[in-house]
C-alpha cells in the first residue's frame, strides 16, 4: 500500500517515513503544498498524512480540492489545536486528525485503523469497478460506462471508499469543483442516472445502496 506524507519538517517527515516503512508500506514524501494534488492525481495513494501548515499551499485548501475528485483517506496533522481548526478539517472531508507533538506509534495505529476498514470490500470494488483517473473513463465488470463528468466523479467517490456512507452534502462537495449552488436533491438525480447505467452494463445488479435519511454507499 502506498502512503503519501506531506510534511515540511524534514526530521518529522523522516521519522514518520521510518515508522511506516517498518510496517511494509510504500512511502512517498512531499514538503510543498503545490505538489500534492498533481502527485495524487498521478499516483492514487491509499492514504495521505497531510500537514496543515505548508509552503505554497495550506493543508485545508489541499484537502478541499482532493475531495473534489478523490475519496482517499486523509489524516490531518496539525500543531493548531483550536477546536475550529479540527472541525473545519473534518468538515472538508478529512478522515482523522493528529495533533503535534504526537507519538509515532499512535500515528501508525491510526493509519492501520483506517486502512483496515472493509479491506475485502475494497478489493472487490477495485476488481469490479475500474475507474481511470487519467482518461476519466470507467467500466463495471469489464463493460464500459458512458458517464457524464458528474456521474464519473460520483462513481469514483464510491469506488474509492466502498462501504462508506456519504451524505448528500458530502457528495455535493465532490461533484462540482466550481461550488455552484444546487439543492441536495440534485444528488438523487445523478444517483438515479448512474444506477440506470450500471444496470444497463450488468442487468439485475444495483451496487449503490440508499440509507433513508442518511445517504448512499457502494455495496458489492
Amino acid at each position: 500500500m502506498s502512503i503519501l506524507i506531506v510534511e515540511d519538517e524534514p526530521k518529522l517527515a523522516a521519522l514518520m517515513r521510518d515508522y511506516l516503512s517498518r510496517e511494509d508500506y510504500a512511502i512517498h514524501c512531499l514538503d510543498n503544498g503545490l505538489e500534492v494534488v498533481p502527485w495524487v492525481r498521478a499516483h492514487a495513494p491509499r492514504l495521505i498524512l497531510l500537514d496543515l501548515m505548508l509552503p505554497g499551499r495550506n493543508g485545508l485548501e489541499i484537502c478541499k480540492e482532493l475531495r473534489g475528485f478523490s475519496a482517499v483517506p486523509i489524516i490531518i496533522i496539525t500543531a493548531r489545536v483550536e477546536e475550529v481548526d479540527r472541525l473545519l478539517g473534518l468538515d472538508l472531508g478529512a478522515d482523522d486528525y493528529i495533533c503535534k507533538p504526537f507519538s509515532p506509534r499512535e500515528m501508525v495505529a491510526r493509519v492501520k485503523a483506517i486502512l483496515r476498514r472493509n479491506p475485502q470490500m475494497a478489493a472487490v470494488a477495485q476488481s469490479r469497478i475500474q475507474v481511470d483517473e487519467t482518461q476519466y473513463s470507467a467500466a463495471f465488470d469489464g463493460v464500459p460506462l458512458d458517464l457524464t463528468p458528474v456521474e464519473w466523479r460520483l462513481l469514483n467517490t464510491f469506488a474509492r471508499a466502498p462501504g462508506r456512507v456519504f451524505s448528500r452534502d458530502q457528495l455535493l462537495d465532490k461533484l462540482y469543483s466550481d461550488h455552484r449552488v444546487v439543492t441536495d436533491r440534485t444528488v438523487d438525480s445523478h444517483i438515479r442516472n448512474l444506477r440506470r447505467k450500471l444496470a444497463q452494463a450488468c442487468p439485475g445488479q444495483d451496487p449503490i445502496q440508499s440509507l433513508y435519511g442518511v445517504g448512499y454507499k457502494l455495496e458489492l
